[in-house]
């Protein structure tokens, strides 16, 4: 598994924990690689920082983004695993466009979808992301 793989899977387990918890931030990401990743190297608690960070401080704004493009989907109908999945790679296409290809964060987002919420849930995670890229790619455009 490569080490921004590792990352990505760390970042949307700890908003996992951080969301149902609701302990601090801090404190689920602290939790999370003392009980799961121990010996994480520094690039994978670095980049896994980064997207919980951007995540969780953006997540009304991804929300909304999320609901625009979800269609005859309410956003309290998704399962919270979909709603985290989404939220990142909605992120990572917001703030890593020059770093990562945007098929590759969807690419990623699909496998979280596949290993953590089930095959069902890939069409749609696909879909909504496909959506919010050409959204993303929209705004670019025009500014």
């Amino acid at each position: 598994m490569t080490s921004r793989r590792q990352a990505r899977t760390a970042a949307l387990q700890i908003l996992y924990f951080w969301q149902v918890s609701g302990a601090p931030l801090a404190t689920a990401v602290d939790a999370y690689f003392a009980e799961h990743m121990p010996d994480a190297e520094e690039t994978v608690r670095a980049f896994a920082g980064e997207l919980v960070q951007g995540a969780a401080a953006e997540s009304v704004e991804l929300d909304r983004l999320i609901a625009a493009n979800a269609e005859n989907w309410r956003l309290d109908r998704l399962a919270l695993i979909d709603r985290q999945i989404l939220r990142l790679a909605a992120w990572e296409l917001r703030h890593h466009h020059a770093d990562t290809p945007a098929a590759v964060v969807m690419n990623e987002a699909l496998e979280l979808a596949r290993t953590f919420s089930g095959e069902e849930s890939v069409p749609f995670v696909n879909g909504v992301l496909d959506s919010i890229r050409r959204t993303i790619e929209r705004e670019r455009a025009g500014s």
